[in-house]
C-alpha cells in the first residue's frame, strides 16, 4: 500500500451522538475517535471512500497511520474497526495515538509461505492461528510475521516459540510462560493415510 492511503485527512467532530453519526454517515463520513499517549480523547470525522480505499489492504491494520487533523500531523495505529452487517461501509473507527519512546500492543497478521511444498502427495496444512498478539516500539512494527512450512514434516506443529519474530518485538502470549506456547500451524498426512497406518497399527 502506498503511503498516501497510511494517510488520512481527519476533522475534529464537535456534534456526538447517535444521531449526528447517523448524519455523518448519509453524508459519506465515518465517525472516528482518537485517544492514547496520554492526551484527552478526540472525536474524528474521516472520509468514507477513502476509509474503504485505504482499509482493502492488509497493511491498513498493522501499519502506523498519519492523521492530519487541522494541520496537525498524529501518528497512530487503527485499533478497532466497526462495519455494517450487510452494506459495504464502514460505520466507525478506534485510533490510538503512537508515542515513539513506548511500546504499542497490537496484532499482526501470519503469512504462510511455500505451502504448495508442503502439500505435495496431499498433505494439507492446518492453520491454528491467523495473527499473533505482540508489543514493540513503533518503528519496530512489522507489517505481517512470516511462517515458512517449506520444511515441516508430517504430523509435526510449529510453535510461537518457533516463530522468528523481528528484533525487539515480542509474543504477548510467549511472555505469559512456557504454557502459553501455542501451536500456529501443521502439516496434517492425506486422510487416507491416517485411516491406513491405523490398520496396519492393529493387525
Amino acid at each position: 500500500m502506498s503511503n498516501e492511503l497510511y494517510t488520512l485527512e481527519a476533522e475534529v467532530r464537535e456534534v456526538l451522538g447517535t444521531g449526528a453519526s447517523r448524519r455523518l454517515r448519509h453524508a459519506d463520513k465515518v465517525p472516528a475517535i482518537l485517544y492514547g499517549a496520554g492526551k484527552d480523547a478526540v472525536a474524528l470525522t474521516l472520509n468514507h471512500n477513502k476509509v474503504i480505499k485505504a482499509q482493502e489492504d492488509e497493511g491498513f491494520y498493522t501499519h502506523i497511520l498519519t492523521l492530519n487533523i487541522g494541520g496537525e500531523s498524529v501518528e497512530a495505529i487503527l485499533k478497532d474497526i466497526q462495519r455494517h452487517p450487510f452494506k459495504p461501509k464502514v460505520t466507525h473507527l478506534d485510533f490510538q495515538r503512537v508515542d515513539a519512546a513506548h511500546k504499542i500492543h497490537t496484532k499482526v497478521p501470519v503469512h504462510f509461505i511455500n505451502e504448495e511444498a508442503a502439500t505435495k502427495g496431499g498433505n494439507t496444512v492446518a492453520h491454528h492461528v491467523t495473527e499473533i498478539e505482540i508489543t514493540c516500539l513503533p518503528a519496530q512494527l512489522p507489517e505481517f510475521v512470516e511462517v515458512d512450512v517449506a520444511a515441516l514434516e508430517v504430523g509435526a506443529t510449529v510453535h510461537l516459540s518457533d516463530v522468528a519474530l523481528p528484533a525487539g518485538v515480542v509474543s504477548v502470549e510467549l511472555a505469559k510462560g512456557a504454557d502459553h506456547d501455542q501451536a500456529v500451524v501443521t502439516l496434517n498426512a492425506p486422510k487416507g493415510a491416517a485411516s491406513e497406518e491405523a490398520e496396519e497399527a492393529a493387525e
